[in-house]
Order: C-alpha cells, then structure tokens, then sequence
C-alpha cells in the first residue's frame, strides 16, 4: 500500500500528475483544482494517496490535503460510488458545499456533479446522513454551553467523513466562538476552514 508520495511533478494532464520520486516517475489522478496548483509548481509536492487495485489496474489518487483524502474514502464506501465518481465529487463541489448539501439533502447540487443521477445522490445523503446519526449516538456530549447540541451535530458530521473526533471538537468550538447564534451548517462550514487552514500550518 502506497500511502503518499514525495516528488517533483514532472507533467500534468486531464486529473492527473506524473510525479517523479526517486528516478520513478508515478501516474497519480488529482481533483481538478489541484492540478492548477500542481502545474505551477516548481518545488516538491506532497500527496496523500490511496492505492486501488482491481484485476486489470492498480491506480494511485492523490490530494494536497488529508481531509480530501479522508472524505475521498468515506465516499468510495457508499455503494455505487467508486473512485473516479468521488474524484468527480471532489473535483466539481467543494468540501464545505458538499457538507451542507449532504445535511439539507440538496439533491440538486448533487446531481450537478459529472456521474451522479438521482439515484446516486439520494443514496449518498441516504447513507452519509446515516453515518452522521450513528457517529452522534457513540460520542459523549462534551461540550459545555448552551450550544451543547448544534456543537455536537457539527462534530459528528466531521467525524462520520472522516476526521478525527478530537481535531473534529477543536475545530467546532473554535468555529462557534467566532459567530453568534450560529446554525449547525453555518460551524460546520466555518470548521471545515478551520481544519484546511490547520493543515497549511
């Protein structure tokens, strides 16, 4: 299992990068708006990758940023969601949209996304909002205050797409202190960057 890669990118295409570690040039597929960034760049990149293999070809994706890569493999368990239809995810809306859309149950900006008819989105809020509700039942109300409970569903959220439930508790009270009455999706968006800027630091 190849679990990231180090090197300098050394061509890019529709999605994907070759990145050159150690001699050994590497085809790994991107989200769209990385490759702009990965295209300029002139140092050493960084991916965090998952490795899929199948009986005809072991393909490596890879992202900047851990959460991506932890939504990415949140995503390809859903059934009837594989790689390339969460690259297109990741790709076509971004994380804390995503979110909100998952949430609300906004079908439509789903199936905006390049791969995702109807079906597939009522079977991704169907099934992500249910991991949701399992991962609020098993965590133990924590946070003090009168926000209690929109704290706890923001974090829940997080944690059922992967993140860590303390990284995901940091990131919602330091979210909360910065607005006033906030609603659940209103902290989540607000962790969420909270978590992409963690990350850069």
């Amino acid at each position: 299992m190849i679990a990231s890669l180090e090197g300098k990118p050394v061509a890019t295409g529709d999605r994907w990068v070759v990145l050159e570690v150690n001699g050994i040039g590497y085809r790994v597929y991107v989200p769209e708006p990385e490759i702009r960034e990965i295209a300029g760049a002139d140092t050493v990149v960084k991916l965090h990758t998952h490795m899929a293999v199948r009986e005809d070809a072991i393909t490596l994706y890879g992202f900047m940023h851990e959460s991506e890569l932890e939504l990415f493999t949140v995503l390809i368990s859903v059934s009837g969601i594989g790689p390339q239809i969460a690259l297109n995810i990741l790709s076509q809306i971004s994380l804390e949209d995503f979110v909100l859309a998952i949430l609300s149950g906004d079908e439509k900006s789903l199936t905006r996304i390049s791969g995702i008819g109807q079906k597939s989105a009522q079977r991704l809020i169907l099934e992500l909002r249910d991991k949701m509700k399992k991962v609020q039942g098993a965590m133990t109300p924590t946070l003090p205050g009168k926000q209690d409970t929109s704290l706890r569903d923001a974090a829940s959220a997080l944690v059922s797409l992967g993140f860590a439930e303390s990284a995901s508790y940091e990131a919602v009270k330091a979210a909360a202190r910065g607005l006033s009455s906030p609603s659940v999706q209103e902290i989540i968006k607000a962790a969420l960057r909270y978590l992409k800027e963690a990350e850069r630091r």
